[in-house]
């Protein structure tokens, strides 16, 4: 019996290194949550948020009744009312965590996803106090195996992070493990193999699930299409049941995921191959990051003019919502007011019509066309090795092109106050030792990035811009 289990364990990692050497020829990649200062909010107060109206989705694997909003614990607050992105060094404001969840848990929400990467290691930790407050049955908890850094990739530090988890949680069982960011790297079948075959992990993990440790096994995907299409082979071929899988999912990566990045796949390919298996879904970056809810002030009137009662980040959750092979869709709720507009839009789901579909497809046109950074401050590439501050430098770059701040023509009547407003602004927001001119163009970041960025080029185009605008503003 033994020499039959190691055969197939052998069989199993063997067909995904063939796999890697035949069938690798696209590659892709996707990426977590909400901004403070988003420009759409709707006024909501606690009394508006119902408790008994939130949708629900049933997993078919074993009946489980999900929220169809899931809390991503990924952007926690910090203590003094900011984040770990404006405030790395600050604690975790362990008292506001606690009432939030306790909000959710009371106006139905039930899945809570986290990781041992998230919020610099410190959010299954908060996690675990939140929600050991409460009776087990009243939530499933998602935790995933973040094995990215190579001195965790062997068998025993792998278990080591698992076991970990257990305890941070304060829980004898996972509802939902994932493989964490499976496609990632610049070799993306070398490092799934590293981190989950060469190992014996993956097998492990299977075995955990039938001890009754983990009650669901999924992955998270973020990058080469190329993984994603294997690993629901294995699934066709019975080498490994996918009882679910994470996937970036919202109206601009619909149809333009490709478009935007050419590494990327979009999400209306993802979804149909996890749809036509029965594998429900879990939803990832409904908001891009918040970029899908802090739009030019000219998308912003368009979609006012079509619903102004609702909030522009209502529009993705519903659309990310409205897929029924679904399950749960996450949002990284960090202030208390997202958290209620996300359940009152859940509560109940209202479906997109085929009309609004087709509204939000030329939205999606437009937001193309404004030609940001792909960047959803997720942090995965951080922290710099040398100091820059990746994500805030796209943020401004990025907030300032949707703000009309970006003017590159000196003879453009808007040049000097949009110079201004950036030089000013980018000074405000990224310290200078952390900003672009200080990348030396080490490329560390690059493997880490889920949506595929060529960061080292985008400083230095950065770094090239800001020269000019001093320069000019020099010449006045």
């Amino acid at each position: 019996m033994n020499n039959d289990n190691n055969h197939n364990k052998m069989n199993r990692r063997h067909f995904l290194k063939v796999a890697g050497g035949t069938a690798l020829a696209s590659s892709t990649l996707l990426a977590a949550c909400n901004n403070k200062d988003d420009n759409n909010s709707v006024a909501i107060s606690e009394a508006d948020v119902p408790k008994d109206k939130m949708t629900y989705r049933v997993n078919p694997n074993n009946g489980d009744r999900v929220s169809l909003l899931g809390y991503g614990m990924m952007r926690l607050p910090v203590e003094g009312g900011t984040t770990m992105r404006e405030n790395p060094d600050a604690p975790l404001d362990q008292e506001l965590i606690n009432k939030e969840v306790d909000f959710a848990i009371e106006h139905g929400v039930n899945y809570f996803d986290t990781s041992p990467a998230y919020c610099q290691g410190k959010s299954e930790t908060a996690t675990g106090i939140a929600l050991h407050r409460h009776p087990r049955d009243k939530y499933f908890i998602a935790t995933k195996l973040s094995n990215f850094a190579p001195e965790t990739r062997s068998f025993e530090e792998s278990k080591k992070m698992f076991y970990n988890s257990l305890k941070e949680l304060q829980v004898d069982y996972i509802d939902y493990m994932l493989l964490h960011s499976v496609g990632g790297g610049e070799d993306a079948i070398a490092e799934f193999n590293e981190r989950f075959m060469d190992n014996g992990l993956l097998d492990w993990l299977v075995e955990q699930k039938a001890a009754g440790k983990i009650r669901n096994l999924g992955f998270s995907y973020h990058g080469d299409i190329a993984v994603f299409d294997n690993l629901l082979q294995w699934h066709d071929q019975d080498y490994y049941h996918w009882d679910f899988v994470q996937i970036e999912l919202n109206y601009l990566d619909w149809k333009h995921a490709k478009e935007i990045n050419e590494e990327n796949t979009n999400a209306e390919y993802l979804y149909a191959e996890l749809k036509k298996r029965g594998i429900p879904a879990v939803i990832m970056e409904p908001l891009l990051g918040g970029r899908l809810a802090n739009m030019p002030d000219a998308i912003v009137a368009d979609m006012k003019r079509r619903d102004p009662d609702s909030s522009v980040a209502s529009w993705a959750f519903r659309y990310a919502g409205t897929p029924d092979g679904v399950l749960t869709v996450l949002s990284g709720m960090t202030w208390m007011d997202h958290l209620m507009e996300n359940i009152k839009t859940y509560s109940p789901l209202k479906p997109v019509t085929q009309e609004e579909d087709a509204f939000l497809e030329k939205i999606a046109d437009k937001i193309v066309d404004l030609q940001t950074i792909p960047c959803n401050d997720c942090n995965y590439c951080m922290p710099c090795p040398y100091g820059l501050n990746i994500p805030a430098i796209f943020v401004h770059y990025n907030k300032c092109i949707k703000e009309g701040n970006l003017v590159r023509d000196e003879k453009d009547s808007a040049y000097k106050q949009a110079r201004k407003a950036f030089l000013v602004g980018y000074d405000y927001s990224v310290p200078k030792l952390r900003q672009a001119n200080h990348c030396i163009g080490c490329g560390k970041c690059r493997s880490h990035c889920p949506q595929r960025i060529d960061i080292p080029k985008e400083m230095e185009k950065i770094d090239q811009f800001v020269e000019k605008l001093k320069l000019s503003d020099k010449k006045d």
